[in-house]
């Protein structure tokens, strides 16, 4: 393999200048470690794997963690040499970045997968079946700059009307979406992903666990690289689990990340992204009596007025309101967050002055000033 087909461009060749000179190596990010990352480089005719650590420079310089290095992330690699560490000494700019908000209170994002063309949602039509959640993973995938493709997965296990339905309505969210129904125990998900999957191009697989991801994944891969059990007669879900992010090089070409099952999908988004992605509503909005209307039980709104004559799903209007509610809590955390962050640099500051005034004393002390 080569850089280009694991993803390099002119993109990345032109911010790498700069570091070229310094004898560094450009390289690319394939697992996260709690100590530190494993990469891609090129070896001569060969691609070579090695472990890299982060630079403090790096790691100071990033203002949260979503801007520290991810899997899929290309950055500028000093070699070391003996018993030295490799060491990341720079990051490169993505050229797109699929994120969620992380898990829990934090206000901050969290890096699914950098520099990914294509993000391949798994679903199927029966109890993972929500057009909720695949309405954010579209505003995600929308703000991350690369492609949508879903997959209605596990089409033998319904009817050919629940899957063409499913299909169908997810469709309906999001132009962009190219929408297909599979089945990976057929092979029909395999094909699919393998016409989108080229030299160079990187994928990023999610969807809840038990959908067969891991699945799709080994039938890729040409392997059985992920351990897969049984299904759960009782829910349809198998009982494996992808337990970490990877990026993995395919034998026919292109990259692939894996993630652990995500069902929550919390946005991490601004309120213009929002109103892309519910652009139809926006339009209905124009015609409410009231240019400040909460679109709820206010008179003369023209969203609820579509919803009693049925022009509008009740659900996509709940959805729209719990995004604007979700978004508007965001904010209130990162303002809180920023006031906690100002009050620790204050507090910081008086006490490196504080200090710096101890030392100046003591040493006026020593010398006998007066």
């Amino acid at each position: 393999m080569t850089l280009k087909e694991l993803g390099w461009c002119p993109h990345f060749e032109a911010a790498f200048a700069p570091h070229r000179a310094k004898g560094w190596v450009p390289a690319r990010l394939i697992r996260e470690t709690t100590i530190n990352y494993g990469a891609f480089l090129e070896g001569g005719d060969e691609i070579e794997e090695i472990d890299v650590i982060l630079s403090g420079r790096v790691w100071h310089e990033a203002a949260c963690d979503a801007d520290l290095p991810a899997v899929g992330d290309w950055v500028a690699v000093e070699l070391g040499h003996e018993n030295q560490d490799h060491v990341i000494r720079a990051l490169l700019p993505r050229r797109t970045c699929f994120a969620r908000k992380m898990p829990g209170n934090s206000s901050q994002a969290q890096v699914i997968g950098a520099n990914v063309d294509i993000v391949t949602v798994v679903t199927d039509a029966g109890p993972d079946f929500n057009l909720r959640r695949m309405e954010r993973y579209f505003t995600l995938i929308g703000r991350s700059g690369a492609t949508a493709l879903v997959l209605v997965n596990k089409s033998d296990l319904f009817t050919k009307a629940e899957n063409r339905k499913a299909a169908d309505e997810i469709a309906a969210l999001w132009d962009g979406a190219s929408v297909h129904i599979t089945s990976a125990i057929k092979g029909e998900g395999l094909k699919v992903l393998k016409k989108h999957l080229k030299p160079g191009v990187t994928m990023c697989v999610v969807g809840s666990s038990g959908v067969g991801k891991s699945t799709l994944v080994n039938q890729l891969y040409g392997e059985e690289w992920q351990w897969t059990g049984e299904v759960n007669e009782t829910t349809g879900k198998g009982r494996h689990t992808t337990t970490s992010r990877e990026l993995v090089p395919l034998d026919d070409g292109g990259m692939l990340i894996d993630n652990p099952g995500m069902r929550e999908i919390q946005m991490w988004t601004d309120e213009g992204t929002l109103r892309e992605s519910f652009a139809d509503l926006e339009a209905l909005s124009a015609g409410c009596r009231f240019a400040d209307c909460s679109h709820r039980n206010d008179a003369g709104c023209a969203i609820r007025e579509a919803v009693d004559k049925g022009e509008l799903d009740p659900a996509r209007h709940a959805s729209f309101l719990n995004l604007e509610n979700e978004i508007a809590a965001l904010k209130k955390r990162a303002e809180k967050r920023r006031m906690a962050v100002e009050r620790w640099a204050k507090r910081s500051h008086r006490v490196k002055a504080r200090n710096l005034n101890d030392r100046i004393q003591l040493e006026r002390d020593e010398r006998g000033d007066l």
